[in-house]
């Protein structure tokens, strides 16, 4: 049996190559959340509008009663929240959830669309999670159109369920939620619709939507800034085309989040920090 002795110039290569992998890893694991900010102009908004986008966060804990998700969302003075699926999880308990939704309703106008989390867990899970929006007097957008006026500009706000949603309604037909929605909209609106899943983006722009919000992806999970903006995603696949960020399809910006996902993901977020996006449409 012969034994290799590395040698001196082995040795230090070696450390050389692990001490570069470590200066890059561990930077990438720092998943403090931060708050990522856009402006979209457009011809009919008269003054300016915030929005809050919330997305994926899956029962994950930010602080005692999320006080640090809550205080986030305070320092940016939100005009409205938007909660973009997933907000529940499939397997987590929802206390953090509670806790979050609890800290902002009433203070704040607030949206709810599902995502897939939410009908995984079955029927009597899901049934729970939407008893407490429906306590706490969160509208929930199943193909709704609602007509706000939000610092007197008109904004048409529609959303749809996740496409899972036959799982635990298999009378749910999303294409039918799509179509009751865009029959209400008006074209002299400015019109927004919530949704989990980006990659339906051109039935967004096929129904005139002039902006698009959505999650679902996580960022793709590991990241390389500069190099690859996500790795993988649900229903993308490998090196997905809408990971997180915005996106402009013919007259249709969509904004993708990329989630608060932290503790509850089988694999790390790599330079990919949980996310509170702020929107200011101006």
């Amino acid at each position: 049996m012969k034994i290799f002795k590395l040698t001196r110039k082995q040795i230090i290569r070696r450390a050389v190559v692990i001490g570069l992998l470590l200066l890059f890893f561990i930077p990438g694991f720092y998943n403090k959340l931060k708050i990522v900010n856009y402006t979209v102009e457009s011809d009919k908004i008269d003054t300016p509008v915030r929005i809050a986008l919330i997305t994926d966060l899956h029962s994950c804990r930010y602080g005692d009663h999320e006080s640090e998700l809550i205080e986030a969302v305070d320092s940016q003075n939100p005009d409205i929240i938007l909660l973009g699926g997933d907000i529940f999880d499939d397997k987590s308990g929802n206390e953090n959830t509670v806790d979050f939704l609890q800290g902002i309703n009433g203070r704040y106008p607030v949206y709810y669309v599902t995502g897939n989390h939410e009908f995984w867990g079955g029927v009597g899970r899901y049934n729970e999670q939407m008893s407490i929006l429906e306590d706490m007097g969160i509208p929930r957008l199943q193909g709704d159109v609602l007509s706000l006026d939000i610092n007197g500009n008109s904004i048409g706000l529609a959303g749809v369920d996740d496409y899972d949603g036959y799982l635990v309604d298999e009378d749910l037909i999303l294409e039918d939620q799509f179509v009751d929605a865009y029959l209400d909209l008006d074209a002299q609106s400015y019109n927004i619709i919530l949704a989990h899943r980006p990659e339906y983006i051109d039935t967004y722009a096929a129904h005139n939507y002039d902006l698009a919000l959505c999650g679902h992806a996580h960022g793709g999970q590991w990241r390389i800034p500069g190099l690859l903006n996500g790795l993988y995603a649900p229903n993308q696949g490998l090196f997905p085309e809408y990971a997180g960020g915005l996106y402009v399809v013919d007259n249709t910006t969509m904004i993708v989040s990329r989630g608060l996902a932290r503790e509850s993901t089988r694999i790390p977020r790599l330079y990919n920090r949980p996310e509170l996006v702020i929107i200011d449409l101006v």
